[in-house]
């Protein structure tokens, strides 16, 4: 008996067969495009998209030739939704979180729920990057579409629909689109009614790892599956990736090291609403029952790619000819101690607690004899000083982080992680397998068909420990005043990189 995980990004999917003790048995992934129809506008052909989720599945199911899969889950991205029928007919586009449709509505919608009444009900704080602003520009804009559209899915939800299963959504992907009570663990009335969205146009909600269908038979004879494999209900992605790395218990953070860097912490009861929304954090469920998880968010890998490109351009293209990683090479350039530079990570616009999106990137301290080492390890300290502060503010919300679990192809780099446990000042563990969000939908479908009676006997089974990276106590007391001097730059230079942005 195998497990099939399904893991669907912004700009690719995944689809992986794990074994009952986590052996990835296969796996295939696929690419697509963002559509960009009008400047701003930042969309996915939603068709497209589920074509390469069913190739996928059908390449990772013809790879595999061992137990037959029994049961999948799907990880998704979270605030995109897709319009069907309940015919499963697909109308349109999927509108992505950074998609600039919707911002108008935003001082309309601020004036009748303050971000204290939001949050009391919803857990987040107003933002355009969530579902309700887009679903009220199609409404505006579309409203065509908007009307045939009998669902709004999220993106695992509408996997799972179009695969067989009922409309259903988990309650952290319906975290996602501001209309969701955290408390009573359904669509709120008061929210539906603020954002002016019909119930009837959202799927019901349940906990995720719930069953909610079986792969229809015609589409197991496509896709080569057996018979009757049951869907359970998936999530979000960064609560699948943190499930997939063990990060299912309070004092336990899962740290995403790729395009961004995200610390996910997890926690039992909600936090003083004050203190999250002062440091900009959210409050959502976790894949886990009576278990919560907030996200401290920045640029991390999309800043190394920067530096790659900026000043190794050449180097990469060699070692793309000769097979060569180049981001191994370039870190095994970085100074042995504390770099000299320090970087402002405000490359793009940042997460919490700011969100700050009228800045820009700085590095403070360059000098002739400067190396190109140097600034790489000033910028991976500069990402690492950026998650710390909202780290060290996370006690006064009543939330305690012990260790960290690390995932994503950050995390394949020891060096990296080892900065991290230094600066952090607490245990960072890399587990066996880092691409974490496949694997944390097969434990979901593991739970969901009944392989084991609870997240935690199925993390036991199926996450596997690689290193444990133990912070150097000598080296984290080193960096304080580098860290002191890195809290200075953007409080004494706001206005200055406001004026340039």
């Amino acid at each position: 008996m195998t497990l099939l995980g399904i893991d669907i990004g912004t700009t690719g999917c995944k689809s992986a067969v794990f074994s009952e003790t986590g052996d990835l048995l296969a796996v295939a992934y696929e690419e697509y495009d963002i559509q960009r129809p009008q400047p701003g506008w930042a969309e996915l052909d939603s068709l497209e998209v589920w074509e390469k989720v069913k190739l996928t599945i059908r390449r990772a199911a013809a790879q595999h030739h061992g137990e037959p899969v029994r049961a999948l889950a799907i990880s998704s991205m979270g605030e995109a939704v897709v319009p069907v029928t309940r015919s499963r007919q697909i109308l349109g586009p999927s509108i992505l979180n950074f998609d600039v449709r919707g911002a108008r509505y935003l001082d309309a919608l601020g004036q009748v729920l303050s971000d204290a009444e939001l949050y009391r009900i919803n857990g987040n704080t107003l933002g355009n990057h969530y579902s309700l602003p887009k679903l009220k520009w199609l409404r505006e804009n579309q409203a065509d579409l908007y009307d045939r559209a009998d669902l709004f899915l999220h993106w695992a939800g509408f996997v799972s629909f179009m695969l067989g299963a009922e409309p259903a959504l988990d309650y952290a992907l319906a975290n996602r689109s501001l209309l969701f009570d955290v408390d009573r663990e359904d669509w709120s009335d008061g929210l539906l009614a603020w954002g002016e969205i019909e119930r009837s146009k959202l799927p019901p909600l349940c906990q995720a790892g719930t069953p909610v269908g079986v792969v229809s038979r015609e589409l197991a004879d496509e896709l080569g599956l057996p018979p009757g494999v049951l869907i359970a209900m998936g999530t979000h992605d960064q609560c699948a990736n943190s499930v997939g790395c063990g990060a299912i218990s309070a004092g336990r953070a899962m740290y995403g090291m790729g395009t961004f860097v995200c610390l996910t912490p997890v926690f039992e009861q909600r936090p003083d609403p004050a203190s999250m929304i002062h440091q900009g954090l959210n409050t959502e469920h976790h894949a886990v029952p009576g278990s919560y998880v907030s996200f401290v968010f920045n640029h991390g890998g999309s800043v190394l790619k920067w530096y790659r490109d900026t000043f190794a351009a050449l180097d990469r293209k060699l070692a793309q000819q000769e097979g060569r990683d180049i981001y191994a090479e370039l870190i095994a350039e970085m100074p042995p101690g504390l770099s000299s530079v320090l970087a402002l990570p405000h490359f793009a616009p940042t997460g919490p607690p700011e969100f700050v999106d009228d800045s820009a990137g700085v590095l403070v301290g360059l000098k002739l004899e400067t190396q190109r080492g140097d600034i790489l390890k000033g910028l991976l300290e500069g990402i690492t000083f950026y998650e710390r502060e909202v780290l060290d503010a996370l006690p006064g919300a009543g939330i305690t982080v012990d260790t960290c679990r690390a995932v994503g192809g950050g995390s394949k780099s020891d060096a990296w992680i080892q900065l991290t446990a230094d600066i952090f000042g607490i245990p960072v563990v890399r587990p066996a397998v880092t691409e974490a969000g496949a694997l944390g939908a097969a434990i979901i479908a593991g739970v969901g068909a009944g392989v084991w009676p609870s997240f935690e006997a199925a993390v036991d089974a199926m996450v596997t420990l690689d290193r444990t990276f133990e912070p150097r106590m000598n080296v984290h007391a080193a960096y304080e005043p580098q860290y002191e001097k890195y809290r200075q730059i953007w409080p004494l230079m706001k206005g200055f990189l406001r004026s340039i942005s």
